[in-house]
């Protein structure tokens, strides 16, 4: 989270939920813009932990485990080879060994190995009984049944993988509040863990809002745009495993647009609007929000560029993210705030993306307000992380997104950022390499 910062805006000890009544210091106060940091603060207030629910291990790609996941048998379950070769006693100095059997993965031959004698083996196999080492069939040499060891001085235990030496029964192998990735999958499935409890996925629909607004595909008319936010949100909420319960345009007029509203908001964890929060006469979410006596609205603006427009209301166990119409500041104010509103809803341990510091490669101009600018970080020659934004900044170029792997935090002062000074960056990837 940003460090709160000290303005004309910041006013300390006020109540951050206010009476929807039409009270001139109430409105005021809402306005007040508010600094990324507390806006924040006032979020996680309201958020409410969704439930566990199980699922098959195949249909748990990307969620939050709910549940501590304890191994329930040692793995491997046997003393396994880690490579083809031959399975001998160590302590046999003789170098010729007689052949008496093959060990394949995935069955147990009934064979003994003891001075003299030896067991071919595959990777993965288990180790016969007598046998403590594998050597390795690059170090022999087939003789009809026999086979010459040619490497001296087998070590016990050389390429074999004990009995629980990946993960011993008992062990916490998985804490609640991971999320399961490819590896963690996998793991699961060794240990034979088949279903897994996690969180349920939050219930969130995305409404466009705007007369204004054509489908893509289809041509523009006068004063027309088409509308991208909803595709945008749907992918960043898809990355975050959500249920997309609606995506779509929502009603123009203020009381179909109201009852859809109400209709979302009966069934869904998060409301997501775009567009309609702003200071015009037809911005009809924002009016809605605040005439409406059961619902919450605890903040309308931000001491934030992009996104100063921001409105989050709270009806019931619903929340509801009123977000600016141009496709960047609704991008900006996803990742600052709805992203770790959801991963915090799913009881996911990692929240927050990484915000190391970064060295400016150019000078960059700064704003009035707290600004996250468009970049990308790479590694340097001497391993520093350094950073540069991606040129024009307007809130409506989207284009200014594509590329980027980070989000600089630029703190508003009234002179520029000079080339190697320090700032922060929201890290969205890896950083690229130099």
């Amino acid at each position: 989270m940003e460090q709160p910062v000290t303005s004309q805006y910041h006013e300390a000890n006020v109540s951050d939920t206010l009476s929807n009544a039409p009270d001139a210091d109430a409105i005021r106060e809402l306005d007040r813009m508010r600094p990324p940091d507390e806006a924040r603060a006032i979020i996680d207030r309201t958020i409410r932990k969704l439930p566990p629910e199980t699922v098959r291990l195949d249909e748990a790609a990307w969620r939050v485990l709910a549940a501590d996941l304890v191994a329930p048998e040692d793995h491997p379950p046997f003393a396994a080879s880690t490579m083809d070769g031959y399975a001998v006693f160590a302590d046999d100095s003789s170098p010729w060994r007689e052949v008496i059997g093959e060990q394949n993965a995935g069955h147990v031959i009934d064979a003994e190995v003891t001075d003299g004698y030896t067991v071919r083996i595959m990777t993965g196999a288990p180790v016969p009984r007598g046998a403590n080492a594998v050597v390795p069939v690059e170090a022999t040499e087939l003789a009809e049944d026999h086979v010459v060891i040619h490497q001296e001085d087998v070590q016990p235990g050389a390429n074999i993988r004990p009995i629980g030496s990946d993960v011993r029964k008992g062990d916490l192998v998985l804490p609640a509040g991971t999320i399961l990735g490819p590896a963690e999958i996998g793991l699961a499935a060794n240990l034979g863990v088949n279903p897994v409890t996690v969180s349920r996925r939050p219930r969130v629909s995305v409404l466009s809002t705007g007369d204004e607004l054509v489908e893509p595909g289809e041509p523009l008319g006068p004063g027309q745009i088409r509308d991208s936010n909803r595709f945008s949100l749907r992918a960043a909420l898809q990355a975050e495993g959500c249920e997309i319960t609606y995506a779509g345009q929502a009603p123009d007029k203020r009381d179909e647009l109201e009852a859809f509203l109400r209709k979302r908001m009966a069934v869904d964890d998060v409301v997501i609007t775009s567009g309609g929060v702003s200071m015009g006469d037809l911005d009809l979410v924002k009016a809605i929000l605040f005439d409406a006596p059961d619902i919450n609205v605890h903040f309308r603006r931000l001491y934030l560029k992009p996104g100063k427009p921001l409105n989050f209301a709270t009806c019931g166990n619903a929340l509801i993210f009123g977000l600016p119409g141009n496709p960047v500041s609704s991008l900006v104010t996803f990742e600052v705030f709805i992203r770790p509103t959801l991963r915090q809803m799913m009881g996911a341990s990692d929240i927050d993306r990484p915000r190391p510091p970064v060295i400016l490669e150019h000078d960059v101009q700064a704003s009035d307000r707290i600004e996250y600018q468009r970049g990308m970080v790479s590694v340097d020659g001497e391993g520093r992380l350094v950073a540069r934004n991606s040129g024009r900044q307007q809130s409506s170029r989207l284009a200014s997104f594509v590329g980027t792997n980070a989000l600089l935090v630029i703190p508003p002062r009234e002179t520029p950022y000079a080339a190697g000074e320090t700032v922060r960056a929201m890290m969205l990837a890896a950083p690229f390499a130099g």
